[in-house]
């Protein structure tokens, strides 16, 4: 069994991959500045060295989407570093999006620049896309429910969401000492427009608002109108978003 670091190991999606790994028998260190074992601060470095030594594998799930992900790239760099320091690491497997090449949001072109340094960096890669979490569209649609009677959501706009549990399951699959490249891209089962997909949250969680589709502006827009951030091709995810929605409802 490896020895596998997990940065942003108690993330949304990276604590589902370190509970996968230790379950496969390995030795996992989940990474994050206030985990106990193993406290990292990835925009400085401090504490990556200590926590890398001996690791084969690092799934890199850590990201701030925050200012358009711009210290993703501090990060990235700092864990370089420190692989080539440690001298152990023989793959990173790195979490992006689809259509972080041709969709030019600010967070997009940071994922895609990260994903071109580690690239270049000549350590052993394995880079995963995929579409957007379930959980990224009912947190957009909860912002959108505080309003009274009505929800607001962009118009024109297709997603394929998927299970960050089934994400998470594929990354631990790659998690290996050997390095695959650039997988296949991995979508949800279903595209359905946001206006949909947010009709089907709230009818799920029990409120009642009238869902508006507004339009927006700009190059980021019309990239997702486009559908640059979808792959109908790879929807091998299973978990509809209705499920899901049923799901969240219980809790």
């Amino acid at each position: 069994m490896s020895t596998i670091l997990v940065t942003g190991g108690t993330g949304t999606l990276g604590v589902l991959v370190v509970d996968r790994l230790r379950d496969a028998g390995h030795e996992v260190r989940a990474l994050s500045r206030h985990a106990p074992d193993h406290p990292v601060d990835l925009t400085d470095g401090s504490g990556l060295d200590a926590a890398m030594t001996g690791a084969e594998v690092v799934v890199h799930c850590a990201s701030d989407t925050r200012g358009g992900g711009k210290d993703d790239e501090v990060a990235a760099r700092h864990l370089v570093d420190a692989a080539r320091r440690t001298g152990t690491v023989t793959n990173i497997v790195y979490i992006s999006i689809v259509g972080v090449d041709v969709v030019p949001l600010g967070y997009y072109r940071t994922k895609l620049r990260v994903e071109r340094l580690l690239e270049a960096s000549g350590l052993g890669l394995t880079v995963l896309r995929t579409t957007q979490f379930h959980d990224l569209v009912a947190r957009l649609v909860e912002t959108a429910a505080k309003l009274p009677l009505v929800a607001p959501v962009p118009g024109g706009v297709r997603v394929q969401p998927i299970a960050v549990g089934e994400v998470a399951d594929r990354l631990a699959e790659l998690a290996v000492p050997t390095p695959s490249g650039r997988v296949t891209d991995m979508g949800g089962p279903e595209i359905l427009t946001l206006p949909d997909l947010a009709r089907t949250y709230l009818a799920a969680t029990g409120r009642r608002r009238r869902v508006i589709p507004f339009p927006l502006a700009g190059k980021a827009y019309a990239g997702f109108k486009r559908g640059g951030h979808l792959t109908p091709s790879h929807a091998v995810g299973h978990l509809t978003f209705a499920e899901f929605a049923k799901l969240k409802a219980r809790r």
